[in-house]
């Protein structure tokens, strides 16, 4: 299965953030998944692909090039794209995964998630969304979304199209069952 993983080009303020990116990377190589994400060295993502390559894993990253000579790339993948804008990148990552995983990360994090959760609300997207919801990072959003339902903007069908966790069996347990509800 391809994974694209969403997640910050920055460590974070917390440990366990790095802990539990190292956590989902060992457990994407030793369940024989493939992680395709940004293609980034530093930070969570490069913590996350450097995990997954030492766990015998595959890993795909995709990249525009501006942003290899800003941030750099990522230098021992299984494979890397460059791209020519954030827009191919993005088109890449989510034409490429069979589930989506939203680690900690910043704006570029949260837009692309939010992308592929607001698809699948009008049935452009069929594959499972997940926060991983390390230290509670993403609970205003979650509470958000609850409110959103509350406030009659979105559904509670599809309110449930989305997993917020921080456990790993939660996860591959909401992935091999998902089965997306469309809402117009």
């Amino acid at each position: 299965m391809n994974i694209t993983v969403f997640c910050g080009a920055k460590m974070g303020t917390k440990e366990i953030y790095a802990r539990k990116t190292a956590n989902l990377g060992k457990w994407i190589a030793t369940n024989g998944h493939q992680l395709i994400y940004g293609g980034g060295n530093d930070g969570l993502m490069g913590l996350l692909a450097d995990t997954v390559l030492q766990n015998k894993g595959s890993v795909i990253g995709i990249m525009p090039g501006f942003l290899i000579e800003h941030e750099g790339a990522h230098k021992g993948l299984t494979e890397f794209y460059e791209v020519p804008d954030m827009l191919e990148r993005k088109k890449r990552l989510i034409n490429m995964a069979d589930a989506f995983i939203a680690l900690p990360g910043g704006l570029g994090t949260l837009e692309e998630i939010a992308d592929v959760v607001s698809w699948a609300k009008i049935g452009q997207n069929d594959k499972p969304c997940v926060f991983y919801n390390i230290a509670s990072y993403y609970e205003p959003l979650r509470q958000q979304l609850d409110l959103m339902v509350h406030e009659g903007y979105l559904g509670q069908a599809q309110r449930n199209n989305v997993l917020f966790s921080d456990s790993l069996n939660e996860i591959a347990e909401y992935i091999n069952t998902y089965h997306v509800v469309a809402e117009f």
